[in-house]
């Protein structure tokens, strides 16, 4: 890696490169001169050379994947169950340093008369040895934000293909790791953004390419999600799944940064409908936050009363709503806002905006427009029936019974086993998880700095120029069978408590 690269580093990304080690994470970085950071990025940008093109790469075909998971609370145990009902997965590990939370996805093994996977609990180290069993091919990575650059990078050096939760990254550091690490190794390292499979999305992304709303102009996406009880709620004695973030984790995030610190949600699909790094590429942006009106307050009374609250109060919590405007190369736009302690209804957005026609999903119900009027429920049927993209054809009605946020978690979960075992070219390379989450640390950057805005960096070297969209009309593949459904949704939750 290039020194002029990690200086760079060190000036962009200090706002969120501080190691998470049980304690607060490092606030924002000093301003740093505009013309100097420019220089960096450029430089930066010169000097680094790719290695191998993973946009695209269709690794060796493995009929039976191993898999083994790190992380298993409440979207690792979930990942277990859902990849359970996916032909040609073998879960063959399990890791998490609590007992209980393994014993719980163990347990659900048995139940539905899966073999016993190899347990790996009881130290929080114990993911390496994990990641270095010889008969395993993906690493399912569930854990902290601060632990997922680490864990991806280490499997992806003992020969194993990633699947990793949002985000992929926490600082630019680790975003051209995680890239240079997959090109050398020829290991996919896929960001697990469910969103992308939405069924809404999947639609429009459909659309857009049929050409239906023309030229895209602009899209925006959003988290907008009042976490602040998850935040602050307290652990049980219940270490398998109590709902709380383990060790306070995702509290102690907000605690210190300022910016769109979750922005994967409501940006990854739009980036697949503009064709950012298949055809365009983000160019820089400028990000801008509120102060805290919620946050700190709610700290505040519950260390009052709750000596447990206490090292939670008096922190710099980041503001309600950040918003976050990228350019394009090709002279688009993306709004990306980031709300996760207000009192408003969820939403992630998910707005097209074309020369022909315009979408948007929230607030529902999901509409869609080629004039001034949006379509009548007759029509949006009519869209629907033929702009139906064949994976959800293939999927989509054993998606809804298997579950995961309505079945967009188990379609992106038989998608990347499919391709995985008929060595096809993932729908999310590692440049996408790379740049999605770049998002956050190059936000904190311009929200430190007076909304300055700030270059973004080319993951792809360039060869955004010329990367084909991936597929989602199973031109290739899609022979991947569903195994049958032997639980309900309830039940399926039920075998984990």
């Amino acid at each position: 890696m290039k020194s002029n690269r990690r200086n760079f580093l060190k000036t962009a990304t200090a706002a969120g490169a501080g190691a998470f080690a049980g304690s607060f994470l490092a606030g924002c970085a000093p301003k740093s001169p505009e013309s100097q950071l420019s220089a960096i990025l450029d430089s930066a940008r010169k000097n680094y050379v790719q290695k191998f093109n993973m946009s695209g790469y269709a690794a060796p075909p493995v009929p039976t994947i191993r898999v083994g998971f790190i992380g298993l609370g409440d979207r690792g145990s979930g990942a277990v169950q859902r990849l359970s009902y996916i032909e040609g997965v073998e879960i063959k590990a399990l890791g998490d340093m609590r007992p209980a939370a393994v014993g719980g996805s163990q347990k659900y093994l048995s139940r539905i008369g899966r073999p016993e996977a190899m347990e790996f609990t009881g130290d929080e180290n114990i993911w390496q040895k994990l990641e270095e069993l010889p008969d395993l091919d993906l690493i399912y990575i569930c854990t902290p934000w601060a632990l997922h650059a680490p864990m991806a990078v280490r499997a992806m050096e003992n020969g194993k293909h990633v699947a990793c939760e949002v985000p992929l990254s926490r600082t630019i550091d680790e975003a051209w790791q995680l890239v240079e690490t997959s090109e050398r190794t020829k290991k996919h390292c896929m960001m697990l953004e469910n969103c992308c499979y939405d069924f809404f999305e999947l639609l429009t992304l459909n659309m857009a390419r049929q050409g239906m709303f023309g030229d895209i102009v602009h899209g925006e996406g959003a988290y907008i999600h009042n976490l602040v009880g998850n935040n602050f709620r307290k652990p049980s004695d219940d270490q398998a799944s109590d709902g709380a973030y383990t060790g306070m984790w995702r509290l102690r995030e907000n605690a210190e940064r300022n910016g769109n610190l979750y922005p994967t949600h409501g940006l990854g699909p739009v980036c697949q409908i503009m064709n950012i790094n298949r055809g365009d590429k983000m160019d820089y942006l400028t990000s801008m936050s509120t102060i805290d009106f919620t946050m700190g307050a709610h700290a505040r009374q519950l260390a009052a009363g709750d000596p447990f609250f206490q090292p939670f109060d008096g922190k710099n919590y980041r503001g309600n709503m950040n918003n976050t405007l990228v350019r394009t190369s090709l002279g688009k736009t993306i709004l990306i806002q980031h709300d996760v302690s207000s009192v408003r209804p969820y939403s992630r957005l998910h707005v097209v905006s074309g020369t022909l026609g315009y979408a948007s999903k929230y607030p529902e119900p999901e509409r869609i427009t080629m004039g001034h009027d949006w379509l009548g429920e007759e029509e949006m049927k009519q869209m629907r029936e033929k702009f139906t993209p064949e994976i959800v054809r293939r999927v989509g009605e054993m998606a809804r019974k298997v579950g995961g946020h309505g079945g967009m978690d188990f379609i992106m979960d038989w998608r990347m086993i499919d391709c995985l075992r008929n060595g096809l070219p993932l729908d999310q390379d590692v440049y996408d998880g790379a740049l999605w989450s770049s998002i956050a640390p190059l936000s904190e950057w311009s929200v430190a700095n007076r909304s300055q805005s700030i270059d973004i960096p080319d993951f792809t070297s360039g060869s955004w120029k010329t990367n084909k969209p991936h597929d989602i009309n199973l031109e290739k593949g899609g022979n991947t069978l569903v195994l049958e459904v032997k639980e309900s949704k309830e039940e399926m939750q039920m075998s984990i408590n």
